[in-house]
């Protein structure tokens, strides 16, 4: 039995385990997966990775196994959208391919870093059954995890910090809403992965979650993309396409760096936030769309406005809710819980075993800057996974430069500047006069004038008992 019909459920059994069959094959080249029912599997057919992230996102927490048949039908360009749906913790990848296609460098890589095993179709239903269900095992695996709406942790972020708590508490907050949300921040600190946990935890989470990155756009082409067009609106228009605030309908459209969205195009943005509706570049019918608008950006927005790059009303409209994302640096031991994430995650794709961090590159982690936060620091891991010579992940492995040059101080030497501070400052208040900076300090004459000694302070040559000078 071929399956037929996109992401609809074909067993009536709700105890049966969850495979995505991800297809794009012509008549002939569709699998015929009807055995794989009887044996206990509730089979969903997926034509592009936009079907795929809508099944995941019913419930992150329900593991599933997807099949996805290389064998013909998915460009590169498709197979990069497949991104998100790849990394997805709740679903184990298989792929299917011709035996030829191992010597393709793209399909390679791809099984590589992505799935947990390949087949060569067709092949035995019992074989598929045991592969399938391998990777359906390990997806229930990572589901079983914790708590994926625990605070610590929301829906993927990693992090435990008070600025990551701040957020979660806030994006859980946001999701109980309909308003539009804005979320701030840096380039790379995951602006649409919190975009995403809004999404899964509103009602509209079982609609689609549409994301378009207005700064990748050409100016030329943002309104077609965003609106739509139909049949002969230009040259080359041989059908009719749908826009991406029409593909979201029903869910939420996520405008990533929307500080890039040119002036044409804001207007008519502003336009469908006012009527509700659009019109298809080339039609002359207004359609109505429901759709929750969540948009970020790394830019200043208050500045673009003040500069004219933004329109304010628009602003307004966007910024009903207000994120602020933070930058890594900020994140204290968050760094520590994701550099161990992204070595536990890319481990495989070394050459040898590696235990964990040397010394000198926990304190690399920590004296970087991270101007690309979270995902320069997961790149640098991954690199480094595949670079290190030993059995821990140095430094130089990080390509941190001078990391050694300034070592942290030592607890002594934090504690006698934070001595010698306190100090200073109540000589001033006081005026020198010593036996109120003592009592202003809780300790004794003796005690001040060690301290004040050990630390360079002395009373003035003039012979003045109100008056300091420090060496």
């Amino acid at each position: 039995m071929a399956i037929e019909g996109t992401q609809e459920s074909l067993s009536g059994d709700p105890d049966a385990r969850e495979l995505i069959y991800v297809t794009r094959g012509g008549a002939g080249r569709v699998l015929a997966l009807g055995g794989l029912q009887q044996m206990g599997w509730n089979l969903r057919r997926a034509p592009d990775a936009r079907s795929v992230l809508r099944i995941l996102q019913r419930d992150p927490r329900q593991p599933h196994a997807a099949l996805l048949d290389l064998r013909e039908g998915f460009s590169q360009q498709d197979l990069a959208e497949f991104g998100g749906a790849l990394s997805a913790a709740n679903v184990g990848w298989v792929a299917g391919i011709d035996a030829r296609q191992l010597d393709e460098e793209p399909v390679r890589k791809l099984i590589r870093d992505y799935c947990y095993d390949y087949l060569t179709l067709p092949c035995p239903e019992g074989v598929m059954n045991t592969v399938i269900g391998h990777a359906h095992g390990m997806a229930s695996l990572a589901c079983g995890d914790g708590d994926v709406t625990s605070e610590a942790g929301f829906d993927g972020m990693i992090g435990e910090s008070m600025a990551m708590r701040t957020l979660c508490r806030t994006l859980r907050k946001a999701a109980l809403t309909e308003a539009p949300v804005f979320i701030a921040g840096e380039t790379g600190t995951g602006k649409e992965l919190a975009a995403m946990a809004v999404h899964r935890h509103s009602r509209r989470h079982a609609h689609p979650f549409v994301a378009i990155n207005c700064g990748a756009i050409p100016h030329s082409l943002i309104q077609s993309e965003l609106f739509g067009y139909e049949r002969g609106a230009f040259t080359g228009a041989q059908q009719r396409k749908l826009g991406r605030i029409e593909m979201a309908n029903g869910g939420t459209l996520f405008l990533d760096e929307i500080g890039d969205l040119p002036l044409e195009s804001q207007a008519s943005l502003l336009r469908f936030l006012q009527q509700g509706s659009i019109e298809r570049l080339g039609g002359h019918e207004q359609i109505p769309i429901d759709v929750r608008i969540i948009s970020a950006t790394h830019h200043d927005l208050d500045v673009s406005v003040a500069d004219g790059r933004f329109r304010a009303d628009l602003y307004h409209r966007l910024c009903v809710l207000r994120l602020q994302q933070p930058p890594l640096r900020e994140r204290g031991s968050d760094i520590d819980r994701i550099a161990e994430y992204a070595l536990q995650r890319y481990s495989q794709e070394g050459h040898r075993t590696l235990k964990g961090f040397a010394p000198c590159a926990r304190q690399a982690l920590h004296s970087h800057g991270w101007p690309g936060n979270v995902r320069e620091l997961i790149n640098r891991v991954r690199q480094a996974v595949v670079m290190a010579e030993g059995r821990l992940i140095t430094a130089a492995d990080l390509h941190i430069e001078n990391a050694l040059a300034t070592p942290p101080p030592t607890l002594d030497e934090v504690r006698d500047a934070a001595t010698r501070t306190a100090i200073e400052h109540s000589l001033h208040r006081n005026r020198g006069r010593l036996v109120d900076v003592a009592r202003e300090l809780g300790v004794s004459r003796v005690t001040l004038y060690r301290l004040m000694q050990r630390h360079g302070l002395r009373a003035n040559d003039s012979g003045s008992p109100n008056t300091i000078s420090i060496a």
